[in-house]
C-alpha cells in the first residue's frame, strides 16, 4: 500500500491527513496552530508533528510515499525542521513545504490556473498559472492586513462591542422621562452600532470574554484580555456572523464591508479559470458567504473542500500525475 499524507498548519488549527493511492482518506489529526510566524517555530513544530502523529495512529509511517505540508508563515529554515519532524514520525522524505494558498486552491480544483481567495484567520487571493502562484494579494498578517479574514472580522466586533459599553454611566438621557429616555436611548444605541440595552453583538462579544458587570468594568475587562490574547479576538469571529443574522445592525455592517474588502482584494488578481472560495470565512454558510457571492454573481465560483486533502492531492500528483483523482481525493467536505 502506497500512502500520502497532507498537513494544513494554519493560524489557530493544525490539521493533518493520511490517504491511500486511490484517494480514500485512512487517517486524520489536529492540534494546536501552525504558523510559525504568528506562533513561533518551536509551538509550530510542536503543533504539526502532533497533528500528524494522530493522522498515523494505527498505520505504518513507512509507507508514506510522498507528502506536502502547507504552513502558513513558513520559509525555508522551517522547511528544514519539518524534515526532522517527518523523521521523528518514521516518514523517510520530508515534506514538500507550500504556503497554505496552494493547498486550499489545491482543495477546490484540479484545473491548473485560476485564482483562490482564502478567508481563514487571516485573509489573501492568490493568481495561479500552471499549479504556480504567479500573484498575491494581501495575506499581509493580522497586524498590517489580511482585510475581512477571520482576525479583520473579529477585532471589528470586538471594537464595536467596547466602544459601546464606552458610555457615560449617567448620561443626559437619564433624566429624561422614561417614555422621551427610551426613544432617546435607541437613538443612541444606533449610533453606536447597537440599541440598549445592548443588541446581540455587545452580548455575545461580552459572553465570548466572560465578562459582566457595569458597562465600562466590562469594557475594561475586553480589552485587557484581548490584549494579553489575540486569537481571542480571532476566535469572535463568528459572533459578527450569529449577531448579524440575529438582525445586529452593527454586525451586518461588518458582514458587508469584510466582503467588500475579500472581493476587492480577488478582484486585483482576476483572470481566467475558476475562482477558489477557501478558508472558515468563506467555506460555511453565512453572512459573510453568502455576502461575497452576491459579490460575485456572475464569476465562475467553486468551493475549497479539506485543505489537508488538498495536501495528499498535490503529494500523489508529485508521484502518480494524472492517475491521482482530485474527486476521489477531496470528497470530504472542511472539517467543522
Amino acid at each position: 500500500m502506497t500512502l500520502f499524507a497532507g498537513v494544513d498548519a494554519g493560524g489557530t488549527t493544525t490539521r493533518a491527513a493520511v490517504h491511500a493511492a486511490d484517494g480514500t482518506r485512512l487517517g486524520h489529526g489536529t492540534a494546536g496552530p501552525g504558523n510559525p510566524a504568528a506562533h513561533g517555530p518551536a509551538a509550530a513544530r510542536l503543533a504539526i508533528g502532533q497533528a500528524l502523529r494522530r493522522a498515523l495512529d494505527g498505520l505504518d509511517p513507512s509507507l508514506v510515499a510522498a507528502s506536502v505540508a502547507g504552513v502558513a508563515g513558513g520559509d525555508d529554515a522551517f522547511a528544514a525542521t519539518l524534515g526532522r519532524t517527518w523523521a521523528e514520525c518514521g516518514i523517510a522524505a520530508p515534506p514538500r513545504v507550500v504556503g497554505d494558498v496552494e493547498i486550499a486552491y489545491a482543495a477546490g480544483t484540479a484545473a491548473p490556473s485560476g485564482t483562490l481567495l482564502l478567508a481563514g484567520t487571516g485573509a489573501a487571493a492568490a493568481r495561479f498559472s500552471g499549479r504556480t502562484v504567479t500573484a498575491v494579494a494581501d495575506g499581509l498578517g493580522w497586524l498590517l492586513g489580511d482585510e475581512g479574514g477571520g482576525f479583520w472580522i473579529g477585532r471589528a466586533g470586538v471594537r464595536a462591542a467596547v466602544r459601546a459599553l464606552d458610555r457615560p454611566a449617567d448620561p443626559p438621557e437619564a433624566r429624561l422621562p422614561d417614555h422621551t429616555r427610551d426613544r432617546a436611548e435607541g437613538r443612541m444605541g444606533r449610533a453606536l452600532g447597537a440599541d440598549l440595552p445592548y443588541g446581540p453583538l455587545v452580548d455575545l462579544v461580552g459572553a465570548h470574554f466572560g465578562v459582566k458587570g457595569e458597562p465600562r468594568r466590562r469594557a475594561d475587562r475586553i480589552v485587557r484580555l484581548a490584549q494579553a490574547d489575540r486569537m481571542l479576538v480571532a476566535a469572535a469571529a463568528p459572533l459578527v456572523s450569529r449577531a448579524a443574522a440575529a438582525g445586529d445592525e452593527c454586525a451586518a455592517g461588518i458582514v458587508a464591508e469584510a466582503a467588500r474588502r475579500l472581493t476587492a482584494t480577488a478582484a486585483r488578481l482576476s483572470g481566467d479559470g475558476p475562482l477558489v472560495l477557501a478558508g472558515g470565512v468563506l467555506t460555511a454558510d453565512g453572512p459573510v458567504r453568502a455576502a461575497v457571492l452576491a459579490r460575485l454573481a456572475g464569476r465562475r465560483v467553486t468551493t475549497a473542500r479539506d485543505a489537508t486533502a488538498g495536501a495528499c492531492w498535490l503529494a500523489a500528483l508529485d508521484r502518480l500525475g494524472d492517475q491521482a483523482a482530485h474527486e476521489r481525493f477531496t470528497a470530504l467536505p472542511p472539517p467543522r
